[in-house]
């Protein structure tokens, strides 16, 4: 099993890499964790840049997301958050799910949050998910790409090509690693 790693509100917010992060969790690539709190932001925000889905569809994708991963849902982090210093007070239920968790990472875009005179002394490091979803692929470039390849062949509306996939992860923020799979893609060939 791969690395503890608390999926922040943010980087579950982008589809794409939401289910890419969410399928290296089911790959054993890493141990994805998230609370329910987490997730109440990551759809209160969709909801409100998209207020035209159905709440229901939003349910049934948290749903899926609960059961996709074995234990993936922190609980009894609560009374850790009070104890935490952030420069966001809002972020620090976060921190508080990773130290429950043992988390070795936090994934999120919002690095600045997590300074790393905070998460270092207790063994946490805050990732973007593109340096994140990099140590996944250095660790297992083989599986990385291959879960790649599975997710683009899972789209269905639109249907989509490994390339176009890479494509849309970059436009969300993971260049560096949309870089390297294509560079592995191409040496496959």
């Amino acid at each position: 099993m791969g690395p503890v790693a608390v999926y922040d509100a943010c980087v579950l917010f982008p589809a794409p890499q939401r289910d890419l992060l969410i399928r290296l969790g089911v790959e054993g690539l890493v141990s994805a964790r998230w609370t329910d709190r987490i997730l109440d932001e990551c759809f209160t925000a969709v909801l409100a840049q998209r207020p035209g889905l159905q709440p229901e569809r939003l349910a049934r994708t948290r749903d899926l997301m609960n059961r996709a991963i074995r234990g993936v849902c922190v609980t009894g982090y609560e009374g850790l958050a009070d104890a935490v210093s952030l420069p966001d007070l809002g972020d620090r239920h976060v921190l508080a799910a990773a130290i429950r968790c043992g988390a070795e990472f936090i994934v999120t875009n919002n690095r600045r949050d997590f300074p790393s005179a905070a998460l270092t002394p207790l063994g946490i490091a805050a990732v973007s998910p593109d340096d994140f979803v990099l140590r996944c692929f250095r660790r297992a470039p083989s599986r990385v790409w291959q879960t790649v390849a599975e997710q683009a062949a899972a789209l269905r509306c639109p249907p989509r090509a490994i390339h176009d996939l890479l494509e849309t992860l970059a436009v969300n923020g993971s260049v560096g690693a949309a870089d390297a799979l294509r560079a592995f893609g191409a040496a496959q060939r």
